[in-house]
């Protein structure tokens, strides 16, 4: 591994001047606040539309919270006191406070909702307006964890609640999310139970950053540490990541922001979009508590088809005589389980909720040895001070989390090449005993009489048993909240987190594991890893109405993050057999020293103002500014990104049809920086853990660098008809990335050998849609949403610094195997970011036939030009979620399909090279392969086209259409009166990736073997099968 290490710059940020700022307006307001038109401190209300005030004697103040029937609390519904003007309106948890007379009547009123009269007494039962045929004022979580109402929103926001998270549970939430969102690419990781997930919005935007979201937790960003694996035959095997350590029964909801417009407040990080979770805190003047199991089982699906009735010719083939053989690679992978198991307790008054809760998963992957588990522990305070003034809320959560010998994909630590290679005439059952005692060495030794080949193949059981792989992880996060409500329509809040992990990587290769891995008496690695986010941020939030017309929403803040990431360690080969410490590594010989580190900060300062006008026209703007450390040495020291947008509420503009109850239009514009990649901008050292030297870079520094930036829009159409039982979403978007990163060649007389040049532009553009169905028939209750994306991706400029032989500016990226035979992604103007390129195929005749030798009918491969083959990404994907109930019985299913694109198989070419593959078999029984008006022999044809590296490009891409039954669950909600109304029971069957419908592909392409790569995606090298999961789950709470 690699060390950089590089001294940044302390700027004097001014960051401190937009506190200095808030507070001065926080000053002004008080003042403002002071004159007779708004006597404030007489108005516990949380927004005066009118005042007429009763007699002080005579009157009583009356607090209490509206929601709708889901429990969503309401903003800004009306309650009045009948027969007066004393009005106020509910804030954005839907509260209120008023003064009334005595024995007075509260009236509610709400566009969408059939108005309310009530008794004027304080009551800590919520509540509850009922729909009428207008259009829902729903409250949702945008940026920074601000709280806006829906209709006023002028980007796409898609909400997906804990219901639909825990109704099918996975080690990693995201995988639930799979078919139920709009514009949003998700691969699972092919590592099993907690594998890092590969999660793209709106398509791949930068050529050299990652594409990967940003994670948000209750308003604050999160660092992502992701094992995502690398690429081709030799990388790093996959792993977890943070996002995976979130227990599923914490969340309340999960908002996706697809759009830059949506996430210009948080920063550079929010460029590729965002998912915001929304944890769960405790409840008002109720306690409860909830016990939940959730036990999946998993079997590998999707098996390569391999051949017996043919066996061994000669070593590792498998082109022999006829035989009646069993060899069976089924019988290789276990059943997987997945245990995760819950306990929370939710409980508080007025003035104080508590939630605390334990969660732990434990899970065995389809693979002998490899295993996953997590603990955690959450615990959340809610606390008022001073009537409501001071609101503290503070949190804690700790993680303990390992892994153990996860299989991804690639020949290193990858037991599947020996497997699928295995013999076809030999009993495999003579390895499955994978060690033998060794009387000369005095112990135990790896048996595999076959030889490592070019796979670098050693006994499977040996891989999984004798080279453990484990990672421990230790992480703790702490989060605390101060707001200060100034006034009702005023608050300033400070928030500050920090969140610390610590793992520990450790790698035990025993003696006779293969020569080229370790040493013959084993080999040794030690590894610490640390990352550490510290985020604090101080805004002031306002939210005014001026009059009956105008509504004024205001946020102004500054805020920092500080990153530091540091591992240290170090691998080598033992003096001593089997004995695993640090001091017993041959140091003078191939010792490798691990030694990273880095350190960014951002300091920011940012606004949002958003002016509405009789809640049907609304206009919105912010702006951030950002200090970010990795510009240090460049010219520009910081960037500034606005965004602007417009909604406009038709059905309250004009008079609609009857059958239409909502419709708003809506637009969108934003641009938005990233900072380039740290350590571009100035010369920096770089420590080679081979030579144990400091190296300097290869890579010429560029003082004029800039950071990359997106400018989209976006136009969105949201409606509602025939009395809310129909919806639908519409967004159209484009964005372009500018400044890419684009590295090039220097001349022959520069001292270094590429250089950095900042150009380009990235194209994407589609459309996302969501047509949602929702309505009661009696005692069924029916729910359908239909979700489709569409993203097209187009490289609209290169570089002239980066050409091909023929002049044309190209940059070639990863191959999708070896690199003689298989496919490669290369971008080129008016291409996309995913275009594959191939350059073998067979050699024919002058009459275009395929050239058969007359004499011993073999058949060659010859190499053409490069050829475009198609592209990776989907043309569009498309997703069904449906749930049908009745009398607490529910059925839910979840239908996913992709269509388009490629992938590429070298599993395939290298199986049918051996002629392990059923295609092999059929084809030696049919007499041959038919090729142009006769048949070749078998074995020439497949030795041909593929290799033992992998099959040439031209014959093993496959289209990726897929469609499958994403998930299945049968639930059912006990009655209550079973149990005297003490305690809720749900059970459940659930199923997930049950049915694959359709996909001519050999494997699973919607699995990711990089889930950190841009471009290894879509390919199957000896890569982990996907698995079809059947389980069930049991809920209590009382």
């Amino acid at each position: 591994m690699k060390s950089t290490v590089q001294r940044k710059t302390k700027r004097n940020i001014p960051w401190k001047k937009s506190l200095c700022a808030g507070m001065l307006l926080i000053s002004v307001t008080q003042v403002w606040a002071g004159t007779p038109l708004l006597l404030a401190e007489q108005l516990p209300s949380n927004s005066r539309l009118e005042h007429a005030s009763p007699t002080p004697q005579q009157t009583h103040v009356v607090e209490g919270t509206v929601i709708d029937a889901k429990g969503e609390p309401l903003l800004g519904v009306t309650v009045r006191v009948k027969g007066t003007k004393n009005a106020v309106v509910t804030d954005l948890d839907g509260r209120f406070k008023i003064q009334v007379q005595r024995d007075a009547t509260l009236e509610l009123s709400y566009v969408g909702y059939t108005p309310k009269e009530i008794k004027a007494t304080s009551t800590n039962k919520p509540i509850v307006l009922e729909e009428d045929s207008k259009v829902l004022n729903e409250v949702v979580v945008t940026a920074l964890g601000i709280k806006r109402a829906e209709k006023a929103l002028s980007y796409n926001v898609q909400k997906v609640t804990a219901d639909e998270l825990t109704r099918n549970k996975d080690a990693n939430f995201v995988n639930s999310l799979v078919g139920k969102v709009a514009g949003v690419q998700i691969n699972a990781g092919a590592g099993g139970a907690g594998s890092a997930v590969r999660v793209v919005m709106r398509g791949t935007k930068s050529i050299e950053k990652s594409n990967n979201v940003l994670y948000v937790i209750d308003g604050i960003p999160m660092y992502n540490h992701a094992f995502g694996g690398g690429e081709g035959a030799y990388s790093t095997p996959m792993g977890s990541e943070s996002s995976a350590d979130i227990n599923p029964e914490d969340i309340e909801s999960v908002n996706m922001l697809t759009g830059p417009s949506a996430a210009a407040l948080y920063g550079s990080d929010a460029a590729n979009g965002v998912v915001i979770i929304n944890t769960k805190h405790g409840s008002k003047d109720k306690t409860s508590v909830t016990v939940s199991n959730s036990s999946t089982f998993s079997r590998a699906t999707f098996l390569p088809k391999i051949q017996n009735s043919y066996g061994t010719s000669s070593g590792l083939m498998s082109w022999g005589a006829k035989q009646a053989g069993n060899f069976d690679i089924a019988k290789f992978f276990n059943t997987g389980s997945n245990i995760i198991n819950s306990v929370s307790l939710s409980t508080g008054n007025s003035r104080n909720q508590t939630y605390l809760s334990m969660s732990t998963t434990n899970a065995r992957g389809i693979v002998p040895k490899n295993t996953y588990s997590r603990y955690n522990f959450t615990a959340r305070n809610t606390t008022s001070f001073l009537d409501d003034k001071l609101v503290l809320d503070f949190g804690a959560n700790y993680i303990l989390q390992k892994d153990a010998n996860i299989v991804s994909q690639g020949k290193y630590n990858n037991p599947l090449p020996a497997l699928y290679l295995f013999p076809r005439g030999d009993d495999f059952n003579e390895i499955r005993n994978y060690e033998r005692w060794d009387p000369v060495l005095g112990y135990m030794t790896q048996y595999w009489p076959y030889g490592e080949g070019v796979h670098s193949l050693q006994n499977p059981y040996w891989i999984q048993n004798r080279m453990e792989r484990t990672t421990d992880k230790h992480r703790y996060m702490l989060n605390a909240s101060l707001k200060w409500n100034v006034y009702d329509w005023l608050n300033v809040v400070g928030r500050v987190r920090v969140d610390n992990s610590e793992y520990r990587l450790l790698n035990k290769n025993y003696a006779s594991t293969l020569l080229t891995i370790s040493d013959v008496n084993g080999g040794y690695g030690d590894q610490t890893q640390h990352d550490r986010t510290l985020y604090g941020d101080v805004m002031v939030n306002i939210n005014k109405r001026f009059g009956e017309h105008y509504n004024l929403t205001a946020n102004i803040g500054t805020s920092i993050k500080d990153q530091v990431f540091e591992a240290a360690g170090g691998a080598g080969n033992l003096i001593l057999a089997n004995f695993f410490a640090m001091n017993n590594i041959n140091y003078a010989n191939k010792y490798k020293t691990i030694q990273e580190g880095w350190h960014d900060q951002t300091q920011s300062v940012f606004g949002s103002i958003e002016l509405g006008y009789k809640d049907m026209l609304y206009l919105t703007v912010t702006g951030r500014n950002d200090w970010a450390s990795q510009l240090a040495y460049s010219d520009q020291s910081s960037f500034f990104y606005p965004s602007v947008g417009l909604s406009a509420v038709v059905s309250n503009m004009t008079k609609l049809p009857e059958w239409i109850t909502f419709a708003k239009v809506r637009a969108a514009y934003s641009n938005v920086a990233s900072a380039f990649d740290r350590f571009l901008s100035n010369p920096s050292y770089h420590f080679n853990n081979q030579t144990h030297l400091w190296e300097k870079s290869n890579v010429a520094p560029l003082a004029h660098m800039k950071p990359e930036n997106t400018r989209s829009w976006e136009l969105g159409l949201n409606m509602k008809f025939l009395k809310n039982t129909v919806n639908l979403d519409v967004t159209l978007y484009r964005s372009n990335t500018y400044h890419q990163t684009i590295y090039g060649k220097t001349s022959t007389s520069s001292l270094y050998s590429e250089q950095i040049v900042q150009s380009g532009n990235v194209q994407n553009q589609g459309i996302e849609l969501s047509l949602g169905y929702r309505n009661t028939f009696g005692k069924i209750g029916v729910s359908s949403v239909l979700t489709y994306t569409l993203n097209q991706n187009k490289i609209k400029e290169l570089s002239k610094a980066s050409v091909n032989q023929q002049g044309i500016p190209e940059i070639q990226k990863a191959y999708l195997g070896a690199s003689s035979v298989a496919p490669q992604v290369i971008l080129r103007e008016g291409g996309t970011m995913s275009d594959i390129y191939i350059k073998h195929e067979l050699k024919r005749d002058p009459n275009g036939s395929i050239a058969i030798d007359p004499s011993s009918g073999n058949l060659s491969m010859q190499e053409v030009g490069q050829r475009k083959a198609g592209h990776l990404a989907p043309n569009y994907n498309m997703g069904w979620n449906n749930s049908i109930s009745y009398q607490g019985l529910t059925l839910g299913f979840v239908l996913s399909a992709r269509v388009g694109g490629l992938a590429y198989s070298a599993t395939q070419g290298i199986l049918d090279y051996y002629g392990g593959s059923k295609a092999t078999a059929d084809a030696r029984d049919n007499g041959g392969v038919p090729v142009n008006f006769g048949k070749v022999d078998a074995k020439k044809y497949y030795q041909t086209i593929a290799t033992a590296e992998g099959g040439y490009g031209s014959y093993y891409l496959y289209s990726a259409t897929n469609v499958r039954l994403q998930e299945l669950s049968l639930s059912y909600d006990l009655p209550k009166k079973w149990f005297n109304n003490k305690l809720n029971l749900s059970i459940g069957l659930l199923a997930r990736n049950l049915w694959m419908i359709y996909c001519k592909a050999p494997f699973d392409p919607e699995l990711s073997a990089s889930t950190s790569s841009n471009y290894y995606q879509g390919v199957d090298y000896f890569m982990l099968p996907s698995t079809r999961n059947i389980g069930f789950n049991v809920k209590v709470q009382f």
